[in-house]
């Protein structure tokens, strides 16, 4: 049977952004095996989809920081083993990065990625056997089943119809603890993201809280390190409905996800999450733009900036003027049009 080495590594979004392609790759070639190169961190995703065979997990974040450390316990050696386990009929670096480039230039393959003109990093293009244009003012998961589509020789017959493949998981491993905690109807908020010039003003939040728990809402606010952690007990304190989820790993918070009634978020990977099993889902842009990385999916709603300098695509606000909260991109995406905007969702 033909196989496929696919390599997605990171970051949350982006690797939730190649499901759709492995779906469609599965459609076409029912019999195709596919395993999935990516971070440790994001693993248990595409361990999700029914398609992928084997998840072979990378740590190119953690071992940077320490090479010789890397050399001597032998997990590159056994990384670079399991990557030479199989001879792929094809590989597609979905990534079009130096570093996912070379990382497939250690398996044994066809190795096809971005042209030139199409991937991310220039120079990536150099490392594979067969390159391919897709057109780069597209969304990313557009851009993602394109590639895999030509790489592989079938057409993709509807662009507007997205199957993230994980739903069927969910749908036999419906519960944890968490989800029998929460009785009331629940909003899942995504406060935290990398960037700072991407977080919503926390007086925004704090407002939106208070809204969504005045109707009989409960609202719950997960966290991935202790400065989020922080933050949510900060913003918990406004409202006894208003939970501090424990720490979770990605498979419970999106059994939990799949039980809320709707998701509000800044530009954060976990949106993408909720996206890919059909939330409803409100989520807020301000020095991003969701054109090209936005959710994409049912029940989506992306509520994007029009201040003057949005989106700047800059991680800090640099800017300077007058505004009465800080990103300044942020003053007219209040609480309560969000709340208007949820409502509607919510019924």
């Amino acid at each position: 049977m033909p196989r496929l080495l696919v390599i997605k590594t990171s970051s949350l979004g982006d690797v939730v952004h190649a499901l759709p392609a492995v779906s469609d790759a599965s459609s076409a070639y029912p019999n195709l095996i596919i395993d999935w190169v990516v971070e440790e961190a994001f693993q248990e995703i595409p361990n999700w989809h029914s398609a992928v065979a084997t998840v072979i997990p990378v740590a190119i974040r953690r071992w940077r920081k320490n090479l010789w450390q890397l050399w001597r316990s032998g997990e590159w050696q056994q990384f670079q083993k399991q990557l030479k386990l199989h001879h792929y009929d094809s590989i597609i670096d979905a990534q079009g990065l130096l570093k996912s480039a070379w990382i497939g230039r250690l398996a044994q393959g066809t190795y096809h990625g971005f042209a030139k003109n199409s991937a991310r990093e220039a120079f990536a293009s150099y490392l594979y056997r067969q390159t391919h244009t897709i057109e780069k003012q597209q969304h990313a998961i557009i851009r993602v089943r394109q590639l895999f589509a030509k790489a592989l020789n079938y057409t993709i017959t509807d662009e507007q119809h997205l199957n993230y493949g994980i739903l069927p998981y969910f749908q036999k491993n419906p519960t944890n603890q968490l989800n029998n905690n929460h009785k009331k109807p629940s909003v899942l908020c995504f406060h935290a993201t990398t960037w700072s010039s991407k977080h919503w003003p926390e007086s925004y939040w704090v407002e939106l809280i208070q809204l969504l728990t005045k109707q009989g809402l409960e609202v719950l606010l997960p966290w991935g390190n202790l400065q989020e952690r922080q933050t949510a007990q900060r913003f918990a304190q406004v409202s006894s409905q208003a939970t501090v989820l424990p720490k979770t790993t990605l498979t419970e918070l999106a059994q939990l996800l799949s039980t809320v009634k709707a998701v509000v978020g800044v530009d954060t990977g976990l949106c993408h999450l909720a996206a890919a099993l059909h939330i409803p889902s409100i989520t807020i842009y301000g020095s991003t733009q969701p054109a090209k990385t936005g959710t994409l999916g049912q029940e989506q709603q992306h509520l994007p900036s029009n201040f003057a300098c949005a989106p700047c695509l800059r991680r800090q606000c640099d800017y300077t003027g007058l505004s009465r909260v800080k990103p300044a991109c942020y003053q007219e995406l209040t609480p309560k049009l969000v709340w208007e905007q949820l409502q509607r969702k919510l019924n």
